[in-house]
């Protein structure tokens, strides 16, 4: 039975928790976050113990998995008393390197994708990117790994910061959007589930065409006609800005050669 620590109760940490019990012989035996009822709900929805206090993580597991905001990590991680688990993080732009000084086997498990506290995810189908500093350790986040996800592979830190940064353009820039168009549909007095056909057939389309090709809409011709009339009809200065820099972003992707 493959043990596990897991410092973090926010939405990463929670859609993990889960997917780690849904796996053959894995058990969390501790859950950490610094705001008690976090820990306490998580843990009883595991049934395991939690605490409060990084310096009373218990040694043991074979795993210890630091779920943190990225500001957290390096001050929970210093906390915690050393033991001769694997530590690794989950964040996609911290450097493997940020748990050194605190741990002999530091290590990377990154899962690419977006995550709710009550949303289910099919953890299955979302890539993750390992790394760790010797190969005995590397295996080790592997096959953790393949009992998570079909598609499992090492990145090292260089990499996976702009993986990270893709996943923020493609991702948190694009919701975003959403909702901004959202704004724009209230004034309309209009649901924002007209859009939703629209968003699943753009999103649909990039699994057969390159984001190029499917790329569509009066920027990429420069239509100024259709351009201004819309930048008209934006009041509020932000909105306005952003409508024209995205339009000249595009428009400039094809006119270059």
């Amino acid at each position: 039975m493959i043990s596990v620590t897991l410092l973090g109760a926010g939405n990463l940490a929670t859609r993990l928790a889960f997917a780690l019990l849904e796996s053959s012989g894995i058990s969390i035996r501790q859950i950490y976050s610094r705001t008690e009822e976090h820990a306490r709900s998580l843990a009883a929805r595991i049934a395991c113990c939690y605490t409060t206090d990084p310096s009373a993580i218990e040694p043991g597991s074979d795993f210890y998995i630091f779920a943190l905001k990225d500001s957290a990590l390096e001050e929970v991680a210093s906390q915690v008393p050393a033991n001769k688990g694997l530590w690794f993080h989950t964040s996609g732009s911290m450097s493997i390197d940020v748990l050194k000084p605190y741990t002999s086997r530091p290590g990377v498990l990154y899962p690419l994708q977006t995550f709710s506290k009550d949303r289910d995810v099919e953890f299955f189908e979302i890539p993750i990117f390992v790394e760790a500093t010797n190969k005995e350790d590397l295996l080790a986040l592997l096959r953790l790994g393949d009992k998570l996800s079909r598609n499992v592979r090492f990145l090292p830190s260089d990499k996976r910061r702009l993986l990270h940064l893709a996943a923020v353009f493609a991702c948190n820039f694009t919701n975003h959007l959403y909702t901004l168009a959202g704004d724009i549909l209230d004034e309309a007095e209009l649901p924002f589930d007209v859009l939703l056909p629209l968003i699943d057939e753009t999103a649909a389309k990039i699994h057969e065409l390159t984001p190029y090709e499917a790329q569509t809409g009066p920027a990429v011709r420069f239509d100024e006609n259709v351009i201004q009339k819309h930048l008209d009809l934006l009041d509020d200065p932000r909105k306005k800005d952003l409508y024209l820099r995205l339009s000249q972003s595009i428009h400039q992707d094809y006119t270059q050669p």
